[in-house]
């Protein structure tokens, strides 16, 4: 097909930009190994099958944006067929032989090339149409403000200019010009043969467009297409390591190289006792992880974690998708400097990220959940607060004083009452008292400190005795888990309180763990094992469950009615330790008929009490996130809101005093207390 100057034009050609491009990717790799840590390898045929899973099925996009996601893995079958097209067709180019053994393949039974040509003719529809969306998407459809950001969030400069719209149009016109000329090509030789062709269908209703051009015209047009679609290719792809389109294979290289987690929030540990390391946390790009780095050329730019961000939605600084952004365009623009090993001073605090965005995180984890390519900002956020803390010494006021109360007392209250005084007149048996226990009861700080949390525990304990469960606790050898501090940045704090549990839990070698706090349950049964000790630690809903299937739990013949009730998803039962159906199991066992807010399981919005927000005055927005969340269970017409976490009563609570007509806030295991047989024991006077 093609003549010898073409042969040796397009070889030149293929020469020059492929270099260029090599050195391109080349510095992508050198950015990356810039990063700190090691990308991970581990059990290497399990990563590239999930890799490969995920790249081909597109089941991490298709969780949401159905219509948009259906257009999009369009565009990635075709554009993936097209690896074999491109090679298909540069061969015909080249060799005048291959096209008619080609046409060989198809005589039945071997149609294989009738086969290659149908599925050639329809992913070339398919990506053309995704493509086209995809254009109006962003110019003109109401969606396209799916892709735009808050005025208050920080963008690098070339994202406020307008840099991702040009990124994506020019990378939408390369695609239509490369699939649609190979498409055309095809149209022109049906055209020049004079055929309709069952095994391309969509390029024989377009040929007699071309009906009467002469034969010459033909020949001249398909050489035409042949030439735009390959040189295309060759044209773009220096452009191509600067551009969005480098997701298409680093979104698989992310989850072929990120870190295997024992739940999505497990945080990694520093190493204090590694004397040479001087930096803690991310104050720099290059202090941020290898995994960290890739994930900026991974992103895709579609938003979706800044969808269900609970600070973006309620109009924090922070917005996830902007922070990957904000990445990629300073990685863009400092490129030459940082493949070549140079010191980039420049704080990512102020540059990629504010610092009101970095304090807004709560820690859901549901920007991690919601990420097609795998992307994990919220890990990005905490380590830039570790260095804030560990390294610059910034720290919010009311966080200090929370970490003061767990270093000095063991508990971020800050109190020094007695860790047991909850549980008088229940006679509640400690490890000491009972050291054949069979389950340990963890209370955690807010049982211990927290009058409204102190009623879930002793209905707990209610339930436990009725069940004739072999209890105890640790009573005043118990200390707070650190939780607080650890996604508030202070590791160090985290490491003592977590190093000092590990040695009271071997010790007391509990066969299995109950706790009515996520977020005990969530440090205890995955994060623990880095600091030695590894236990079966179950939540108070899910032990339940197991009671009343083995129908240990006697009950009222007529329940107690609490009305319409929906049920809150703590982001630490059930997005970060996939725990979702076992409360609703228990509701139903207690006869509640359950009406689900719009954002429930996995998709639970957040309370806001996560990631330390707790402790702190929540950043400036347009909403607070426990009021947005708490208006989306009244709008269910719910009289009762069902919970399973203590800081998620609280946060609710304080919502209901804003709206007082809303649902009552209730944990499960009071719900269940309430149906039960023996009465309630009352706590002892106080004596104030």
């Amino acid at each position: 097909m093609l003549s010898p100057i073409e042969k040796m034009l397009f070889v030149m050609l293929t020469l020059i930009t492929v270099g260029a491009a090599y050195g391109g990717f080349l510095q992508m790799w050198q950015i990356i190994n810039r990063g700190e840590r090691e990308l991970y390898l581990d059990h290497l045929p399990a990563r590239l099958w999930k890799a490969l899973r995920v790249y081909l099925t597109q089941e991490t996009t298709l969780r949401a944006r159905p219509i948009t996601s259906l257009f999009h893995l369009g565009v990635v079958l075709g554009f993936t067929f097209y690896f074999l097209v491109n090679l298909v067709d540069g061969l015909i180019g080249f060799f005048p032989g291959v096209e008619p053994w080609l046409g060989g393949l198809t005589g039945l039974p071997n149609g294989l090339y009738n086969g290659y040509r149908l599925l050639a003719d329809v992913l070339s529809l398919a990506v053309l149409a995704g493509v086209v969306y995809f254009i109006l998407r962003r110019n003109v459809l109401p969606n396209k403000r799916d892709l735009t950001y808050h005025d208050n969030v920080l963008l690098h400069p070339k994202v406020k200019q307008g840099a991702v719209f040009t990124d994506s149009m020019v990378v939408a016109i390369f695609i239509l010009i490369h699939v649609g000329s190979r498409f055309m090509g095809e149209v022109v030789l049906l055209a020049r043969h004079n055929e309709i062709d069952a095994f391309m269908p969509f390029a024989s209703i377009v040929s007699p467009l071309f009906t009467g051009y002469s034969i010459l015209a033909l020949d001249g047009l398909r050489h035409l297409f042949w030439w735009t679609a390959l040189g295309s290719i060759l044209i773009f792809l220096p452009y191509f390591p600067q551009s969005k389109h480098a997701h298409i294979f680093m979104a698989p290289f992310n989850f072929l190289t990120r870190p295997r987690r024992t739940s999505l929030g497990e945080l990694e540990p520093i190493n204090f006792e590694d004397e040479s390391i001087e930096q803690f946390g991310a104050h720099t790009l290059t202090d941020l992880t290898k995994t960290q780095i890739v994930d900026a050329y991974a992103c895709i730019q579609c938003n979706r974690c800044q969808d269900v961000c609970p600070a973006y939605i309620t109009g924090k600084e922070l917005s996830p998708a902007a922070l990957e952004v904000n990445k990629r365009y300073f990685i863009n623009e400092h490129m030459n400097a940082l493949a070549a090993g140079e010191t980039i001073t420049i704080p990512l605090m102020g540059s990629v990220i504010s610092e009101s965005a970095v304090w807004a995180c709560t820690g859901c984890g549901a920007c991690i959940d919601i990420c097609p390519v795998g992307n994990e900002p919220m890990f990005d956020i905490f380590d830039i607060r570790r260095d804030e803390v560990l390294t610059q010494g910034n720290v919010p006021d009311e966080l200090q004083v929370a970490f003061n109360g767990m270093e000095r007392q063991g508990n971020p209250w800050g109190i020094g009452d007695s860790r047991l005084k909850w549980a008088e007149g229940l006679d509640v048996p400690t490890v000491e008292d009972n050291p054949n226990y069979e389950i340990l009861y963890w209370t955690g700080c807010a049982v211990s400190y927290d009058p409204r949390a102190q009623e879930t525990a002793r209905a707990l304990v209610k339930v436990l005795k009725a069940a004739n469960v072999n209890f105890a606790v640790l009573g005043e050898d118990e200390n707070c888990t650190g939780d607080v501090a650890r996604r508030g940045g202070n590791e160090y704090l985290y490491h003592e309180l977590a190093t000092g549990n590990v040695e009271t839990l071997n010790a007391a070698k509990p066969p299995r763990i109950v706790v009515t706090c996520p977020h005990c349950l969530h440090n205890l049964g995955k994060e623990y094992h880095q600091f030695g000790g590894t236990y079966e630690v179950v939540h108070h809903t899910e032990l339940i469950e197991e009671l009343i299937g083995a129908g240990k739990i006697p009950q009222q013949a007529h329940p107690k009615s609490w009305g319409n009730v929906t049920f809150h998803d703590p982001c630490y039962l059930g997005r970060h330790n996939d725990i979702v159906e076992e409360p609703r199991n228990v509701l139903k066992g207690i006869g509640v008929s359950l009406t689900e807010m719009p954002r429930h399981g996995k998709k639970s919005l957040c309370c806001g009490a996560g990631g330390a927000q707790f402790w702190k005055e929540e950043e400036h927005g347009t909403k607070a996130v426990n009021l947005e969340r708490y208006d989306e269970a009244i709008a269910t017409g719910a009289e009762t809101l069902a919970v399973g976490c203590p800081f998620c009563m609280q946060m609710f609570n304080t919502a209901k005093s804003e709206r007082p007509d809303g649902p009552v806030v209730r944990d499960i295991v009071e719900m269940l207390a309430e149906r039960l047989t023996t009465p309630v024991a009352q706590p002892a006077p106080s004596g104030d």
